[in-house]
């Protein structure tokens, strides 16, 4: 099993930054990927930012620019920077991992963390 425990939401103002973290722990094996997906009030879940094992990334078309996904593998850690923060990227904001080891590949969530932006 990985646990993952997200931290670093909270409330912004319009064109402020915030750094969300997301650590995995737990019997972990081999972390592939490493992803924030987030949830705005009557929105379906969609996927704003992933990194791989060889570091590379995707990005949401509308985060491109102002985000920055990393990743410290010896920490089991993976961070999004939010820079220029929108009114419209008010949501939770939900860490993911895909992890392989002995019982296969699997996709962990973690409880997701508040991000307000205000306008």
């Amino acid at each position: 099993q990985v646990q993952l425990v997200e931290s670093g939401g909270g409330l912004v103002q319009a064109g402020g930054s915030l750094r969300l973290s997301c650590a995995a722990s737990g019997s972990i094996f081999s972390i592939n990927v490493m992803g924030w997906s987030r949830q705005a009030p009557g929105k379906q879940r969609e996927l704003v930012a992933r990194i791989f094992n060889g570091a590379s990334t995707n990005y949401a078309d509308s985060v491109k620019g102002r985000f920055t996904i990393s990743r410290d593998n010896a920490k089991n850690t993976v961070y999004l920077q939010m820079n220029s923060l929108k009114p419209e990227d008010t949501g939770v904001y939900y860490c993911n991992v895909r992890h392989s080891g002995p019982l296969g590949t699997m996709d962990y969530w973690g409880k997701g963390t508040l991000v307000t932006v205000s306008s």
